[in-house]
């Protein structure tokens, strides 16, 4: 099979039938084979009705209806799971993604030999102080963090190779990050092409201004787990130990201090009258929690099922 679309959605009955007719005259024009799965995550409108009624329509119509809402990376694991084609499409159910970019985005997989190509939305018909100004910040950050020179991480419509897929784990939030998730299982040749954006035709969008908050939590996750996730004690071990022996050298200045006044026949201050006794202490305390803390991260991450996976390319 040449292509699957994997199409998550919630609460979108109206665009669907209009969506797929569109990705059904774009296949049929290339004359690619194709799959289309409609991921439901637990819409309350009657958007499983009408993927019941394309399916019946078309052999080619797949569905998935969660019994409640998941979110969109809990869709597309179960969509990456069951996608059959060489080449995977993802794309959003509200017609702001263009199905006609199919054919160059399949392209650009099967003869430049991308593993992941991810669209950039360069011109937007979004709210400019609600999506597009927050939606640039939070892209430069993320070129930034990752490495990849992506001007739109968050892009719904990307195309994939599919060992991609199947290489990679989508969870939580982290539908955001597919391309630096890639990037860390070895699949380092990631590209970008410009897409069409289309205005909303119908209903809203159901992602609010949090989305910003949580993506810049989930990154900040994603390096830490790619960086110290298997070898926690580097991070922590390393930084509580520094802590300690800042704590350790001021508590002894503070004695030394004290010994030094009790020679010279000065009443010596009580120690603890000084707030830099406080200040070291508190810095040792916090610096044996930070050892302790990777040592024990360092004892779950041994044994962890998943401390011997290893993405394997090839094997003769």
């Amino acid at each position: 099979m040449d292509i699957s679309v994997i199409v998550p959605l919630f609460n979108e009955a109206e665009s669907l039938k209009p969506l797929y007719q569109w990705i059904e005259k774009v296949m049929k024009a290339h004359k690619f084979s194709y799959e289309v799965i409609f991921i439901n995550d637990g819409s309350t409108d009657n958007s499983w009705q009408m993927i019941l009624d394309l399916q019946k329509q078309s052999p080619n119509v797949h569905g998935i209806r969660f019994r409640r809402n998941y979110g969109k990376s809990p869709a597309l694991y179960c969509g990456f799971a069951r996608a059959k084609g060489d080449v995977v499409i993802t794309m959003d159910a509200d017609l702001q993604d263009s199905p006609d970019e199919i054919p160059e985005l399949f392209r650009m997989i099967k003869e430049e030999n991308y593993d992941l190509v991810s669209g950039w939305k360069k011109k937007r018909y979004d709210n400019k102080l609600t999506k597009n100004i927050p939606s640039k910040i939070y892209n430069a950050t993320a070129r930034r963090v990752t490495g990849l020179k992506l001007h739109d991480m968050n892009c719904g419509l990307k195309a994939y190779r599919n060992d991609v897929i199947k290489n990679i784990e989508v969870y939580g939030e982290m539908h955001r990050y597919i391309p630096f998730l890639a990037k860390n299982a070895g699949f380092t040749n990631i590209g970008e092409k410009v897409v069409e954006h289309h205005k909303r035709q119908f209903g809203k969008s159901k992602f609010g201004i949090e989305r910003f908050v949580n993506g810049y939590l989930d990154l900040f996750s994603l390096w830490f787990l790619n960086k110290f996730g298997k070898q926690p004690m580097h991070f922590f071990g390393l930084w509580g130990s520094v802590m300690f022996l800042i704590g350790f050298i001021a508590i002894c200045i503070v004695g030394g201090i004290k010994l030094a006044a009790i020679s010279r026949g000065h009443a010596a201050p009580l120690v603890t009258n000084t707030p830099y006794f406080y200040l070291a202490l508190t810095m040792m305390i916090l610096g044996t929690q930070m050892f302790l803390s990777g040592f024990v991260g360092e004892l779950v991450s041994r044994n962890s099922q998943d401390r011997n996976r290893y993405q394997i390319a090839e094997e003769i």
